[in-house]
């Protein structure tokens, strides 16, 4: 009798810890994505229902987005994400496009064309990011995209005008027509049927093969050969030898939290120095109070951005000790809106800023920050007939002066706030030169003002360009409630959606163990949560 009962102990212990391994506690109550599309982030949930984490939703939302939102970002573009292992381990990868190796610079300037196209990094950061640290197959977390591009979806009315905004150039090369405009010559209006069987084969190639599937082979011939056939430099040798990188990782402190984000070519640097900065200034008062510290410290910190590169500058840009010194300039008031735009990158003062944001957490406690891009409006205005998607900027200096080798830079400025190890927050956003500036906002008006994750995003956001600070003022923000004066600070509202950046967020609830997340009220975007 004992006999049996101690063997039956041992079973039902044995069975104990066997249903402990299966079915251990998950940090969180739930999976969550914010993404700039609707259908991206119906990817992302979907993903999560078949067993997927924060980085394969991450991917496939992020393969979606450029089929739904090519004027944004695409798998010919770049890619940067921070994230954060469910083991708190926090890591990036770069993505960027690159300089071809033999590049020479030109005398004339290239905005849009075959003369401005380097070597995409899209498809190599996310099928790294995902091979790394996914649950799932590539060929399941690549099915929606593949799905939206193959069946078709309606496009909406954002990604409608601006296509239409970049019909003349799109005109001007015989790929991107046959795959961007209707048969009739027409650009795409809101809600028609878009379908990309040729880009659902490029896709379908990815995912049976990876990495090589893109940058080797049957693709890759096919984009060197067209490219080169119309004046530009890209070889096989640069596809090739093209990899994926891990980030750099920077880190900073603000109102007792840690700030992580990413080194060049991400802008995570100047991202933190503002932070920093404001960390300095006593919590602001009034709204009025908040523009101008918010303003003032961002005109000091663009004018870091082109010293990111020296080890010597990059230590005073993310010391906190410096930051207390420029911090002190604005409290006795030595810091003026006059800030010189001559002789910049036209990136850096473009007046409409184009690229993707979305960001993904699980209820292991993965977290995934991601922005990609294509550069402007459509990028380069150029796909290669039988492929389907648009290529970046990289060259002929809308970016910058490059040598071969090199990587592109951009305000791109994924980034995660934790508190005492825990995650509080996680964002990143659109808008080129507003990037920066709608993270730290987005995060000041989050930590210091104690709103709520989607009054947050809603609330009006500055920017200090020239003599003046700019002030989001449309329909469907909540008016900055501040009497500004003029003379002093001088300013100007600015009635246009869209402007001044937009977020895609997470961020944890702590009292009910679950993530929140909201999607930026100017674009059409959405949050979508999978509960347990």
């Amino acid at each position: 009798m004992n006999i049996r009962i101690k063997r039956l102990t041992i079973l039902i212990f044995s069975i104990t810890i066997l249903s402990g391994c299966d079915n251990s506690p998950n940090k969180y109550s739930n999976d969550i994505i914010s993404s700039a599309h609707p259908l991206a982030s119906i990817a992302g949930k979907n993903i999560y229902e078949i067993g997927g984490n924060a980085f394969d939703a991450a991917v496939a939302a992020a393969f979606s987005l450029a089929v739904v939102e090519p004027s944004m970002s695409g798998i010919g573009g770049r890619l940067q994400s921070i994230y954060q292992t469910q083991d708190g381990i926090i890591s990036g990868i770069d993505a960027s496009t690159e300089v071809p190796l033999n590049y020479k610079p030109l005398k004339d300037k290239f905005s849009y064309g075959y003369q401005t196209i380097g070597i995409p990094g899209v498809v190599a950061g996310l099928v790294k990011l995902q091979k790394e640290n996914g649950n799932l197959s590539l060929k399941e977390v690549l099915a929606p995209a593949i799905k939206y591009a193959k069946e078709g979806f309606l496009i909406l009315p954002g990604e409608a005008i601006r296509q239409k905004m970049a019909f003349e150039k799109i005109n001007e090369f015989e790929g991107t027509s046959y795959h961007f405009l209707k048969s009739e010559g027409m650009s795409y209006i809101a809600g028609d049927l878009v379908i990309q069987k040729d880009l659902s084969l490029v896709l379908e190639k990815i995912a049976n093969e990876g990495h090589k599937g893109f940058y080797e082979g049957e693709i890759a011939q096919k984009i060197v050969s067209d490219i080169q056939k119309h004046g530009g430099i890209l070889t096989l040798e640069d596809l090739k030898n093209y990899k994926a990188l891990k980030s750099k990782v920077v880190q900073g402190k603000y109102r007792n939290h840690t700030i992580n984000s990413l080194y060049l070519p991400s802008y995570g640097a100047i991202t933190i120095q503002i932070l920093q900065i404001l960390d300095n200034l006593p919590t602001a008062k009034s709204e009025e109070e908040w523009a101008i510290n918010i303003g003032k410290a961002t005109e000091i910190a663009y004018r870091s951005r082109k010293y990111q590169k020296n080890k010597d500058s990059l230590k005073l840009i993310l010391s906190y000790d410096r930051a207390k010194i420029l911090a002190n300039n604005i409290l006795k008031k030595e810091v003026t809106f006059n800030f010189d735009n001559d002789n910049l990158p036209e990136s850096w003062v473009a007046t409409i800023g184009h690229t993707t944001h979305l960001t993904t957490a699980d209820r292991d406690g993965n977290i995934v920050s991601l922005t990609q891009t294509v550069g402007p409006n459509m990028g380069s205005k150029v796909a290669t007939k039988g492929l389907g998607f648009i290529y970046a900027v990289t060259l002929g200096g809308y970016l910058g002066d490059y040598k071969p080798g090199d990587r592109a830079n951009s305000h791109i400025s994924p980034t995660l706030i934790s508190k005492n190890n825990n995650p509080v927050l996680a964002l990143g956003a659109a808008g080129g030169s507003r990037i920066i500036t709608a993270v730290t906002q987005v995060a000041s008006r989050y930590i210091d003002q104690n709103n709520t994750l989607e009054k947050s995003l809603m609330l009006p956001r500055v920017y200090p360009f020239e003599d003046s600070l700019w002030i989001e003022d449309h329909s469907g923000v909540k008016e900055l409630n501040a009497e500004l004066n003029i003379i002093t600070n001088p300013y100007k509202m600015i009635d246009e959606i869209a402007r001044f950046g937009r977020v895609h967020a997470v961020a944890i609830d702590s009292i009910n163990n679950k993530w929140i997340g909201a999607a930026d009220p100017d674009w059409e975007g959405t949050t979508k949560i999978n509960e347990k």
